[in-house]
């Protein structure tokens, strides 16, 4: 799994995108639900280009060692090692 250079906004909307879900007729809470699912698709996508396998060939344990793997690098070799800044 190598590790790949992070677009700034790969992990979360663009601008572009997020005047999209504001400008949806929906409500408060579909709007959110709709962001996060937006920035989901968008990391399972990363995590499936590192496996170098389909999106949908991605499995839960492949996601949660994903994850791990991110968050040990995170520890170990700080914040802007890893994928996810937060």
């Amino acid at each position: 799994m190598d590790v790949l250079p992070q677009q700034p906004s790969a992990q979360f909307l663009t601008l572009e995108e997020s005047a999209k879900v504001d400008a949806a007729l929906l409500s408060s809470s579909e709007k959110f639900l709709t962001r996060l699912t937006i920035s989901s698709l968008k990391l399972l996508k990363h995590i499936a280009q590192e496996y170098g396998i389909a999106i949908e060939d991605l499995t839960a344990q492949q996601v949660i060692a994903w994850f791990e793997k991110d968050g040990k690098i995170r520890r170990e070799q700080g914040i802007e090692s890893s994928y996810l800044k937060w």
